[in-house]
């Protein structure tokens, strides 16, 4: 997919399954949207929705929840905010008739076949972005996370450290596109440790939580039975964790995230200081390209105006 105008869905598609931790039932449909409109989660079981934005975070323990004055409206966002995010989609909904999106395997990949089942369309409207100026960096006790001005698009350097020897330190280095999400990053999964089980389930998470839907480790052994998809599947997970959690902005960054540690927690506080200092960022378009030419993410970032901030219909909420 190499577009330079804005896109979305082609049609609507359907999924089912569970949350990951109300254990409950939940059909989601994600769907078309018109230029500008960014991510919108509609519940259609209660007639609220919700605009994803940092600005509607209520929660980031062990997934990321959404809501307003109100309350929750949808949380275990960020998979397949991740899948449209780094599938270059734009403009969509996400329908659901129930609390929590399905965690379908653990990963994206089942929303990036869907998204890929429905197709992506360019709109009339260029692409816009929301370009880092300057480093915003958070630290939460052993936590780091920060981002940086960054020529090449978007790139995350993801590093973790857990003390289970399985897991260990891992890092990861992605400069997003397409083609890099869906092979490199879409197909990890959520994990966990079995120690953390009980305590989860009387926390009122994980309850739906299963060998089919996340990774799994004991102390000294992988529980799983067709092993990982990827050696270091932990940190890639977190890597898509994050490309979901930012895709908060409401808008594509152009920038560099790198973070120590991390989690929903400190992805969500690291996007609210930068869209908190409004001297940190600004809206630019991808400039137009010569007629007949298809061009990439990566070539628009390479090309977008240079000149001050494009006033779009629909740029992140700062008040």
């Amino acid at each position: 997919m190499k577009f330079s105008r804005q896109t979305t869905l082609r049609t609507h598609v359907t999924m089912t399954g569970i949350g990951v931790h109300s254990g409950a039932p939940v059909n989601l449909v994600l769907g078309p949207a018109p230029v500008d409109t960014g991510f919108v989660f509609v519940r259609s079981d209660t007639n609220r929705e919700i605009r994803a934005s940092a600005f509607a975070v209520t929660a980031t323990e062990l997934q990321t929840v959404l809501g307003d004055k109100v309350g929750p409206i949808v949380s275990t966002a960020e998979h397949v905010l991740a899948a449209l995010r780094g599938m270059g989609v734009d403009n969509a909904t996400i329908e659901v008739d129930g609390p929590e999106i399905p965690i379908m395997d653990g990963s994206a990949a089942p929303f990036v076949a869907a998204i890929e089942n429905a197709g992506v369309v360019q709109q009339s409207a260029p692409r816009r972005f929301i370009e880092v100026l300057k480093p915003i960096k958070v630290v939460l006790g052993e936590s780091l996370g920060e981002l940086r001005p960054y020529a090449g698009g978007f790139r995350a350097e993801i590093e973790i450290n857990f003390s289970n020897p399985l897991i260990g330190r891992q890092a990861y280095n992605l400069d997003l596109t397409p083609e890099t999400f869906r092979r490199d990053i879409a197909r990890a999964r959520t994990f966990g440790c079995m120690k953390d089980v009980a305590r989860l389930l009387n926390a009122g998470f994980a309850r739906g939580a299963s060998f089919d839907n996340s990774v799994v480790f004991d102390d000294d052994r992988l529980l799983n039975a067709e092993g990982l998809r990827y050696a270091d599947e932990c940190v890639r997970h977190k890597v898509l964790d994050a490309v979901g959690d930012l895709a908060l902005a409401g808008l594509p960054l152009l920038g560099l995230y790198r973070s120590v540690r991390g989690g929903h927690k400190m992805n969500h506080a690291v996007l609210t200081a930068l869209m908190n200092d409004r001297h940190a960022w600004r809206v630019v378009e991808a400039e137009p390209v010569a007629a007949r030419r298809r061009t990439s993410v990566a070539d628009a970032v390479g090309t977008m105006l240079g000149g001050g901030i494009v006033a779009p219909a629909f740029a992140p909420d700062v008040s």
